[in-house]
């Protein structure tokens, strides 16, 4: 039996050495932005402590605000998923906690980095928004519009502008820092806030 012709090898790392640069330079990320600010961050440094070569960043990267949003994506931004017996509110309840938490971490310093960073380059905040903030904040969008149709929110309500009250001060106090940024205070907005969305009482 003649031997089967062999496929050709594919150009580039193997594949486990790509995994391997690939966990070093998210690493090498990491650990920059917990000393650095986005604006001090560059792909030199990065490929130094990942210990490869700027091609290869740029061959998985085209820039750095890709780069970034990738560690951000896979090792800050993880998912809240609220139970699925919860009411609305309990639900809205439980993700202001699971944010604020993460506020007072390393997300939150790398949130208000790129929001800071993204004012002078909005390739950032576009990053921001299509890979992390989009997805979330049309699932905040799909629970208002549950609550309206069990009635726990009035019918009139508008569940983009309800998603702003909501969490629109949450970024304020994390960016301003005027305040501390306590699970007090986001039970106590969730509570003022949901409190004009009710429907109103029969007469």
């Amino acid at each position: 039996m003649e031997n089967q012709p062999q496929s050709p090898a594919r150009p580039g790392r193997p594949r486990s050495e790509s995994a391997a640069s690939h966990t070093a330079i998210l690493d090498a990320v990491y650990a920059l932005l917990q000393g650095k600010p986005v604006s001090a961050f560059t792909m030199e440094a990065v490929a130094k402590r990942a210990g490869v070569g700027k091609p290869t960043l740029y061959k998985w990267w085209p820039s750095k605000a890709a780069l970034i949003m990738t560690m951000f994506q896979e090792r800050l931004a993880g998912k809240f998923q609220p139970s699925p017996t919860a009411t609305v509110e309990e639900a809205f309840r439980a993700g202001m906690r699971h944010l604020i938490k993460e506020f007072n971490g390393l997300f939150g310093k790398v949130m208000a980095d790129l929001i800071a960073e993204g004012q002078s380059d909005p390739e950032i905040l576009r990053e921001l928004y299509e890979q992390h903030i989009r997805e979330r904040r049309a699932f905040a969008v799909a629970q208002i519009e549950r609550g309206k149709a069990s009635g726990e929110f009035a019918p009139d309500v508008n569940p983009e502008m309800l998603v702003d009250v909501i969490f629109g001060p949450v970024y304020y106090r994390m960016l301003l820092r005027f305040a501390p940024l306590t699970q007090e205070y986001g039970d106590e907005l969730i509570g003022q806030v949901l409190r004009g969305a009710r429907p109103a009482p029969p007469l």
